[in-house]
């Protein structure tokens, strides 16, 4: 097992416990205050192209963002369900993006296949959603090109105070999820 992976169970496995009663709390506020599961499941390509699901706190609702949805957004703990898929193997707590499987298959994003995606990573924590499309795909292709461990725990380091400031863009609805039954 590498480095990088007894990292990522480990830290991931202690994070699953440490948050276990905000995971709880999260999960019973997306049920009380709307129909449907809490966990949204979605179909993305991890490494070398394999089909993975990808879990996340339901933060809609027809389309619409709910009020639980908005908060969980807004510190960005609609993701801590990724732990899941990091314990999992599926995916790496510092990485790029996990992309849509049709994406996957186009141009750059080819690319970023060869490393496990990650619940955060360069471009998380260089500007989150406020970066062109363009610049977060060029973060991605660098950590791509350049990771490695102490890499990841520099990422990791700057992760907790990016999601404590919050997103500062208005939170909005911008695709419909990809189902895997």
């Amino acid at each position: 097992m590498s480095a990088k992976r007894t990292v990522d169970l480990t830290v991931g496995t202690l994070l699953l416990i440490a948050l276990a009663p905000l995971l709880a709390a999260a999960a019973a506020a997306v049920a009380a205050t709307s129909p449907g599961p809490a966990l949204r499941r979605t179909a993305r390509a991890g490494r070398g192209g394999r089909t993975f699901t990808m879990f996340t706190f339901r933060t809609t609702h027809g389309g619409t963002l709910t009020p639980v949805g908005r908060l969980l957004r807004r510190h960005f703990l609609e993701l801590l369900p990724q732990l899941l898929n990091v314990v999992r193997g599926e995916m790496s707590l510092v990485g790029p993006r996990p992309l849509a499987t049709p994406a996957a298959q186009a141009g750059t994003a080819r690319a970023r296949l060869a490393v496990r995606p990650g619940v955060t990573g360069l471009w998380q924590v260089g500007g989150r959603s406020e970066l062109p499309w363009e610049e977060m795909d060029v973060l991605d292709l660098h950590y791509v090109e350049q990771h490695w461990l102490g890499l990841d725990l520099a990422i990791l380091l700057r992760t907790v105070p990016a999601a404590a400031r919050g997103r500062r863009r208005d939170l909005t609805v911008h695709a419909v999820p990809v189902r895997v039954a």
